[in-house]
Formats: structure tokens, sequence, C-alpha cells
């Protein structure tokens, strides 16, 4: 039987990673916009697909950053889940290599898909890959403190909260405050 290759840099029960792709667009502009109100004020993704162009062109091309969508993968007993939809999105942003090898984390569920595990799922997977392929040492987040979803998140992966930020990003027209957590190789090699 001939071995067919996965669309996916790694996969787990229920969904699988890739990188983003300019094919995209539409799909993923659309879950921006049936996702508004989970997002904001915590985050705005390109809700059009002109927008998503120009996120995505910084993602492919800019060695400092790695863009990954988080896929539902159809399994028949996930209630008619679309093979391949998206379900959200992790970034890692601000790659160092050298002495530091450390990105930043930024993420984002679809209305569709939050609350169900898949984020979670995929933060693993993107992970496993940073710290794998990658070569990566240390992985950042910064969340700000009442997001509760985020932390959540963070925490149930492994990060630890390793400080708090005052006016740290700016989002949404002001600088806002920031909780830092973080996971290195070897916390998640013993975790």
């Amino acid at each position: 039987m001939p071995h067919t290759a996965s669309r996916y840099l790694a996969e787990g029960p229920r969904v699988g990673i890739r990188h983003f792709t300019y094919d995209d667009g539409v799909e993923f502009a659309a879950r921006a916009r049936e996702s508004k109100a989970l997002h904001q004020p915590w985050l705005f993704p390109p809700d059009t697909p002109t927008a998503y162009t120009a996120y995505a062109s910084r993602l492919i091309e800019d060695p400092t950053k790695a863009g990954f969508l988080v896929c539902e993968k159809a399994s028949g007993q996930d209630g008619g889940a679309v093979d391949g939809a998206i379900a959200g999105f992790i970034n890692i942003n601000n790659i160092v290599e050298g002495g530091f090898r450390c990105g930043a984390l930024g993420y984002g569920a679809f209305a569709h898909a939050a609350g169900r595990g898949l984020m979670r799922e995929g933060l693993n997977l993107v992970m496993d890959h940073a710290f794998g392929p990658m070569r990566l040492h240390r992985l950042e987040i910064n969340v700000q403190p009442r997001n509760a979803a985020s932390i959540a998140l963070a925490r149930s992966c492994g990060f630890r909260l390793e400080g708090f930020s005052p006016d740290m990003i700016f989002i949404d027209g002001a600088w806002r405050d920031h909780e830092r957590w973080a996971i290195t190789s070897e916390m998640r090699a013993s975790g």
C-alpha cells in the first residue's frame, strides 16, 4: 500500500497543524468575522481576504516568524467536523536564534472551536515542533490579565507565570498591561 504524505507538520487525535498559505484567506477571514465577539478586546485577526494576505505574508516570508493553522480532523464521531477546517491559529513571533533560541507566541481560537480543547492540542503540537525541528529553547506568551481563556490555555500547557509588565503592548488604541508566561524545552521534557 503506498504511503501518502500528511498535509500536516504534526497531528494529534483531533487536530493537525500546518503553515499558513495564501489560499487560506477566504476561510480565515470568514472565521475571524464570526469570532469578533470572542476575540475582542484581546485580539484583532484579519477579517477580510486582503487584510489576511498582508498578515499571512509576514508569517510566510519573515524568518523571525512562524505561523501555524490549527485544523480539525474529521473522525466520524465529532458531530460533523469538516476535515481540515481552521479551528484557530498559533504564531511564533520575534524568533531569535543563537544563544537565546526563543520566540513569543500569539494565538486565537475561532468561535466554532472555542472550549473544545482543540487549541490545547494544537498548542502542544506547536510546542513539540518548536522544541524539536525548530530547535528553540524557550517560548513566551504575553497575556492581558483579564483574558481568562488565554491564561487557562497557557497554564494547561505547562507555561509558568514569570511576571507582570505594565503598558507592554499597544492594542486597540492603548498600551495594555500583560502577564508574562513561559516554558522551556527542559520544562516540557520533564512535564
